[in-house]
């Protein structure tokens, strides 16, 4: 494929070249949808469902969008297409009344690699990296490719969303967070606005994946300050059961080496039936199946005995 690389058919380039004008006025024809596909087909039907999603009614609107999540995000695998849809999606949630939760986390979803199940160290906070192992759409089209043009698109938009991170609802506030958080590079402006978000912010679910996403933001470079943020939260007993806990998670994500007896004690004791479902009610940890955060934790634990996950990324 590093032949293809910077041309036409690179959805990466594509994307980059994708005007403001275009993104502004909905001009969909200037976009090259039936040169790259989702998980039925080449996206030529994709401007159709934006529009629909865009001016139909509540009802018609969530028809068309969920068709936009099968088929752009099946099954938490991106698509090119769906890096395309990105600039327009991000306006959509901006302007639409309703909805809004859902499309910011068909955002985040193809801004990220697949990683249902994983709640590894490796793996919980990872949104790509460019030396990830090469994996391919169902269409033969290299999903890594797909993966880092809708966080560059995402990027290039960072901005708008950012006010989101303020709604009302507190489902959209916890879903801005978790599409924010997989924009590559750790702008400061991210960062700052989460931080601040995360300093009024009063919903224990959301102050859960303001943590995770702060966490996430720092992953690529292992920023030092926020590792040590993360160490100091998960150690105060003042701070919420909740951001203690995501905290400690993160800080295992930023950290290499043993985990350290004291921050494992603390985590089997806090797992408790009532944290549990709040934890797993976020982004982060909803994907894992049979356990939730208990089997987080086992993952983090016993990487041992869970090889496929650090096969898989390595």
């Amino acid at each position: 494929m590093e032949f293809h690389s910077g041309t036409a058919e690179d959805v990466r380039f594509v994307v980059s070249q994708i005007s403001l004008e275009v993104k502004n006025w909905f001009a969909y024809d200037a976009v090259p949808w039936n040169n790259f596909n989702h998980a039925y087909g080449p996206g030529s039907d994709v401007p159709d469902l934006l529009e629909q999603a865009r001016t139909g009614d509540e009802r018609s609107s969530d028809e068309a969008l969920s068709k936009l999540s099968g088929r752009l995000l099946q099954q938490g695998t991106s698509s090119a297409a769906g890096a395309l849809a990105i600039p327009f999606l991000v306006r959509i949630v901006v302007a639409l009344p309703f909805h809004r939760a859902g499309i910011l986390r068909v955002i985040a979803g193809l801004a990220r690699r697949q990683y249902f199940g994983d709640g590894s160290r490796i793996g919980l906070l990872r949104a790509a990296r460019a030396d990830d192992r090469i994996v391919f759409e169902p269409s033969g089209y290299l999903a890594n490719w797909s993966v880092q043009a809708a966080r560059e698109a995402l990027a290039a938009d960072a901005d708008l969303l950012l006010p989101l991170l303020d709604d009302f609802d507190p489902e959209v506030r916890q879903a801005s967070a978790y599409a924010l958080a997989a924009v590559p590079n750790r702008p400061a402006s991210v960062a700052d606005c989460l931080r601040a978000r995360f300093q009024d912010e009063e919903n224990p679910a959301v102050r859960a994946c303001l943590v995770l996403a702060i966490g996430q933001l720092a992953w690529e470079e292992r920023h030092p300050g926020t590792i040590d943020q993360m160490c100091a939260w998960w150690q105060d007993s003042n701070q919420p059961a909740e951001v203690r806990v995501c905290a400690a998670l993160a800080w295992l994500c930023l950290t290499d080496g043993p985990v350290p007896n004291n921050l494992r004690a603390f985590l089997e004791l806090s797992a408790t039936d009532d944290l549990a479902p709040l934890l797993e009610s976020t982004p982060w940890l909803d994907h894992i199946v049979d356990g939730g955060l208990r089997r987080c934790l086992d993952q983090m634990f016993h990487p041992d005995k869970y090889p496929h996950f650090t096969s898989f990324l390595d």
